[in-house]
């Protein structure tokens, strides 16, 4: 009787342990391809299908019964660790995919698993995901709406601030001070002397003060945001996707001039992703005809500098190390770029009396003996684009 009480109790064990397994097996596979899975695997998309033709590199399926996902989770993360290692598999692809290594990825090996299983589901979430995605889509949609509704309405505060010209003060202004001469003159209504002189003294004042100011401003397009030939989204490609500036505007470090992309460096990630988030097909289709005709797309400059005004991105990008946000604004969160600041000489020189330049370990200002060795000594704690000539009107107007 004892031993069959006993078998009992191991059974029963038995029974509940399996239910516990199958249970933890089924939430495992509750969280395998997942709308996160969907979202890492765009990276994945931009070069590779998941079946059908090659794109960059080779299609996805059947991943699993081509290698472990050990070898997987090292190559995902660091593909040319991998062939350096002389991995005869990893070099193989290498050479086939015509040498383009595979760029690394900072995923951990639940992300990765969660699209292997999007991958063997057919590029597709698993159904209860789908609901609960497609709700999400529209939420997103509504919030990048409402984005752009709040960015307009804060743009168009911006230029009604901005755009406070003095025309009305000034026309008034000039009627007053004629009314004035002529009561001082001819009508004679105001008989004491002393209020023409103060209201003429003070017309001059504020006539002098508005043409100074009409004048300085004279030129400058402060919150310019002309319509461009193809409805570009930094906010999408620099914020979303993280692409870095100079990806597309290469000559930033080396040349006067950031650079507009040609056409090749937008095919370099269009080439495979043919319709946007909001734009659907048709802006990208613009690149394409481009292309086809062979005209490029004539994207319109937003920040202009006067003729007469050097400027060199490469002095204050690579030798300055200033991040584009300090003269283009928070480009991350915006779609279309405007010219935030005014750039005026003012707003230049005080920016080189202020910013502290990257001085130690720079090449770029080796020459500067006496200046590194007060640095190094201590009597200079800061140093300045003025203390090496930041100021001098030679440097910008030569």
């Amino acid at each position: 009787m004892i031993p069959f009480l006993s078998i009992t109790k191991k059974l029963k064990s038995l029974i509940i342990s399996t239910f516990l397994v199958i249970i933890m097996i089924s939430g495992l596979q509750l969280k395998a391809q997942t709308p996160e899975a969907e979202k890492n695997f765009q990276a994945c998309k931009v070069c590779h299908n998941i079946s059908g033709p090659k794109l960059i590199g080779p299609s996805l399926s059947g991943i699993l019964e081509r290698r472990d996902k050990a070898w997987i989770y090292k190559f995902v993360r660091n593909s040319n660790e991998v062939i350096q290692s002389g991995d005869a598999y990893a070099m193989k692809l290498f050479e086939e995919n015509n040498k383009i290594p595979m760029p690394p990825h900072n995923l951990t090996d639940a992300q990765i698993d969660d699209i292997i299983a999007y991958i063997n589901n057919g590029g597709k979430v698993a159904a209860e995901y789908a609901n609960a995605a497609a709700t999400e889509k529209v939420s997103a949609e509504d919030q990048m709406a409402a984005e752009q509704t709040a960015q307009d309405q804060k743009l168009a505060d911006m230029k009604r601030d901005a755009n406070r010209n003095f025309g009305t003060p000034f026309y008034i202004t000039i009627a007053i001070l004629l009314l004035v001469l002529v009561d001082l003159f001819v009508t004679k209504i105001i008989k004491a002397k002393f209020v023409h002189t103060v209201i003429i003294l003070i017309s001059l004042f504020i006539i002098g003060e508005i043409t100074y100011k009409e004048a300085a401003a004279l030129g400058r397009q402060q919150f310019y945001q002309p319509d461009q030939p193809i409805w570009f989204s930094h906010k999408v490609h620099a914020g979303q996707n993280q692409i870095n500036c100079l990806y597309c505007h290469s000559g930033a470090e080396e040349s006067r001039y950031a650079g507009i992309p040609a056409n090749n460096v937008c095919l370099n990630c269009h080439s495979q992703v043919r319709q946007g988030k909001i734009t659907g097909t048709v802006e990208i289709d613009k690149i394409y005809k481009a292309v086809e005709t062979g005209k490029p797309v004539e994207w319109i400059k937003v920040h202009n500098l006067p003729d007469h005004v050097f400027f060199s991105h490469a002095q204050h990008v690579k030798a300055g190390k200033l991040d584009c946000v300090q003269c283009h604004g928070d480009l991350k969160n915006v779609d279309v770029v405007m010219q935030v600041e005014n750039l005026s000489m003012g707003w230049c020189i005080e920016c080189h009396r202020k910013t502290e330049v990257q001085f130690a370990d720079n090449k770029y200002f080796e020459a500067y003996k006496d200046l590194h060795e007060k640095v190094k000594n201590g009597e200079v704690k800061k140093v300045t684009s003025e203390m090496i000539g930041g100021t001098d009107c030679m440097k910008c107007h030569y």
